[in-house]
């Protein structure tokens, strides 16, 4: 496994999303995936399957310290009483005394941002929460809030594909020293048809899905692509053996579209 470094954190390189995976297939794939080699496990209140994540955790039975857990608090829940109920609720589900990241699933604009971020900093200053950041933060929304955060924000995790032109957000992260994860790394498959992807995917001997995981990880992101299927798994985790040229990054980059976006937030504020 490769790590990033971004303001104090050191997080695996690429990751297991857990969105819609549910019960004993949870568990499970959570279980195999450890064991399988990965090290970043990311799952979120809203999932409903923190339980299942924290029994493949323990079912892998890696050390504690070898497993980078992520999870995120739901727009719901943003105000400081909240969010330090929320984040109590998180550890409990999970079995866990800490979190290694713990995230602001979305902004919340009905909340003020300066008493979110005052409440996300104390997570990690009593101890619930190794590392602290934002989730689908758009540019000016994470210069606020980074402003108003008295310990350093060291993610963004946002949805990042080849359909997907996330530039200015990427530039900003960077400007600000964080990290960016990407979640829908493959765009739920919508990809794999591209002439291109599986051209380049050919000349690398790789599939479609692995050329897009590198193609983030080249651009400087942190892919969680979710997988239930050992095999997959397994494909997944095997993009540290190629690497795309300049001409093949730009040909991917040029796949980018204007409603390139798939997953949005009816509460959310509008996107840069």
């Amino acid at each position: 496994m490769e790590y990033v470094t971004a303001n104090g954190a050191t997080i695996p390189a690429i990751g297991l999303g857990t969105w819609e995976l549910k019960g004993r297939v949870c568990a499970r794939t959570v279980e195999q995936a450890l064991r399988s080699g990965y090290k970043l496990i990311d799952t979120a209140e809203v999932y409903e399957n923190e339980r299942e994540v924290g029994e493949g955790i323990r079912g892998s039975g890696l050390k504690r310290a070898d497993v980078f857990v992520t999870t995120k608090i739901w727009p719901d829940h943003l105000a400081p009483r909240e969010l330090e109920r929320a984040a109590k609720g998180s550890l409990a589900r999970l079995r866990l005394s800490e979190v290694d990241l713990l995230l602001i699933h979305w902004p919340n604009p009905r909340i003020p941002l300066s008493e979110t971020i005052g409440a996300l900093c104390k997570m990690k200053q009593v101890g619930f929460a190794r590392n602290i950041g934002v989730s689908n933060f758009p540019v000016a929304l994470l210069d606020e809030a980074v402003k108003h955060a008295s310990e350093p924000l060291a993610v963004n995790q946002i949805e990042w594909h080849p359909h997907l032109d996330q530039t200015k957000v990427v530039e900003a992260c960077r400007r600000h020293g964080m990290a960016v994860t990407a979640f829908s790394p493959m765009a739920r498959g919508a990809v794999f048809s591209e002439q291109v992807m599986r051209e380049i995917a050919a000349a690398h001997g790789k599939s479609p899905a692995q050329v897009s995981l590198r193609y983030i990880m080249q651009a400087g992101g942190i892919p969680i692509p979710r997988a239930a299927r050992l095999d997959l798994l397994t494909e997944n985790l095997a993009v540290f053996d190629f690497v795309l040229s300049e001409d093949e990054m730009a040909a991917i980059r040029g796949l980018a579209r204007p409603n390139g976006r798939i997953v949005t937030w009816s509460g959310a504020p509008k996107w840069d």
